[in-house]
């Protein structure tokens, strides 16, 4: 049997009705076999990166259990995707949905199809500020993600942000 190992995943979306998006999203999550959301931050909304020609993103992380591997996530967050209408036309293209995995544990990957850490999530706005919300949550507050936490907080990408009520 497989340890359990915290995830954190990072889902935004800005096509179609947003917040009931990343609502299914999550339900998603949460009917998965060997997933349990232990955490999730409020939703915030942001602007494109890259493409910038689009609607404004509604973002939110949210952290798990689990006992997948980190490809095993890959696979269901790309099937949750798929199941809620995203299709990949060109990088950074509008979406009605992406799930990004941030951290799997304190796993380090570098595959053609995953590398983690995200490589970017440090650069993020909607990923540091939702993301450091999270680990404040109680059932996060293990020293393993100290560093995690003094980096976030520490991180000055936090501009262009804002926060949203559900």
């Amino acid at each position: 049997m497989t340890a359990a190992v915290e995830a954190f995943l990072g889902l935004g979306a800005n096509l179609g009705a947003r917040g009931e998006t990343l609502a299914q999203a999550l339900q998603l999550l949460d009917a998965a076999e060997n997933v349990n959301r232990i955490a999730t931050s409020h939703l915030y909304e942001s602007e494109p990166v890259g493409y910038l020609d689009q609607p404004r993103f509604l973002n939110l992380v949210t952290g798990v259990e689990t006992t997948r591997s980190a490809e095993d996530l890959l696979d269901l967050v790309l099937d949750i995707e798929r199941r809620l209408g995203r299709v990949r036309t060109f990088p950074n293209a509008p979406r009605t949905i992406d799930i990004d995995i941030l951290f799997h544990g304190d796993r380090r990957l570098e595959t053609e199809h995953l590398t983690l850490p995200h490589p970017r999530y440090a650069e993020r706005p909607f990923v540091v500020v939702p993301l450091e919300e999270v680990l404040a949550a109680p059932a996060l507050r293990h020293p393993r993600w100290d560093p995690l936490r003094a980096e976030l907080k520490a991180n000055p990408a936090r501009q262009g942000l804002r926060k949203r009520e559900a």
